[in-house]
């Protein structure tokens, strides 16, 4: 039994060792991204060096003396640098919350539904099944706009864009905005009338976080839309391609003044693709996320089904903040 502990330890250490290193300098290093956006690409998969260093803890108890010491303790620090990224999201405020039955309630989904995807048939039996006030879609094409179309009597904003915005209300204006300065990428904007006034929904699709001068032009972009209108009444949903655990998506949040109501909901991915089929196991990337401002209070907010595409979609329930 000795012999097959010491035989073990030899085989399996160096690699355990070399993965808990990794997952323990990404760690470290991701927080970096307080200054630097390059370093804050690797807090975005937080959860992953988090992951990497519990496997090591747990595998080190299986060995002897110095190798048990040197993973455990490599592991620990993955852990614990990796949890101090995380820690933050799990302790903000989402804003006000509204009781189940609360009255003048509205329902809006976000959700990519994904330019590859082999059967919208099914997600558009899941969307007109949720009965929605407000969907908004990225990566949108003429196809699936047709079968909405065809399927639903949903008013559609900017049907020929990348984000659309579908809606049981018609909406008094809506376009597609073109900003000056650097492109800010889809983002869309639609405002509605109901009994206590106006409220803009604004969808939106970033780049990816290793894109960083497209996707900091997107969050300056729409930091300036949602400005447009009182942020009291605003609401935001789409693909930010942005974990809550980076600096940068804790930055523009504060910035924004809406609520992020969305807490580590992890909606990516939501397949497993034909290359790498390990990845779609489960999803380990919260980054479709939805906000709103003050006036509004969340009655829930939940993961949607795995449908057809590679995101699973996102469901915010709000209702009007009670007078006090």
């Amino acid at each position: 039994m000795r012999a097959l502990r010491v035989a073990l330890t030899v085989l399996t250490a160096p690699p355990l060792f070399l993965g808990a290193a990794l997952c323990a300098g990404a760690g470290v290093a991701a927080h970096f991204g307080r200054s630097s956006l390059r370093w804050d690409v690797l807090a975005h998969f937080a959860p992953v060096w988090l992951a990497g260093g519990l496997v090591a803890v747990a595998a080190a108890l299986a060995f002897r003396s110095y190798a048990r010491a040197l993973v455990a303790g490599t592991g620990a620090v993955a852990v614990l640098a990796s949890g101090a990224l995380m820690v933050p999201e799990y302790l903000r405020d989402t804003g006000p919350k509204a009781p189940a039955d609360a009255p003048e309630q509205l329902k809006v989904i976000q959700i990519n539904t994904w330019v590859h995807s082999e059967n919208f048939q099914q997600t558009l039996d899941w969307l007109v099944a949720q009965d929605p006030d407000i969907v908004v879609m990225e990566e949108t094409s003429p196809e699936i706009r047709r079968a909405v179309e065809a399927r639903t009597d949903w008013h559609v904003s900017c049907a020929r864009c990348d984000v659309s915005i579908f809606s049981r209300r018609a909406p008094i204006r809506s376009k597609a905005l073109r900003l000056r300065g650097p492109r800010p990428g889809p983002l869309v904007r639609a405002v509605f009338r109901d009994a206590r006034g106006e409220y803009a929904v604004i969808g939106v699709h970033y780049a990816w976080p290793t894109d960083a001068a497209d996707q900091q032009a997107q969050e300056a972009g729409l930091a300036r839309v949602i400005a447009m209108s009182p942020r009291q009444r605003t609401i935001v949903a789409g693909d930010f391609n942005s974990a809550p655990w980076s600096f940068s998506r804790r930055r523009w949040d504060a910035a924004f003044g809406v609520t992020r109501r969305d807490r580590a909901l992890f909606s990516w991915p939501a397949r497993q693709y034909k290359r790498m089929r390990w990845l779609g196991l489960f999803p380990f990337l919260p980054i479709d996320h939805v906000y709103a401002g003050s006036d509004w209070a969340t009655v829930k907010v939940e993961r949607g089904p795995r449908l057809g595409s590679d995101h699973y979609p996102v469901v915010m329930v709000l209702a009007p903040v009670a007078p006090r």
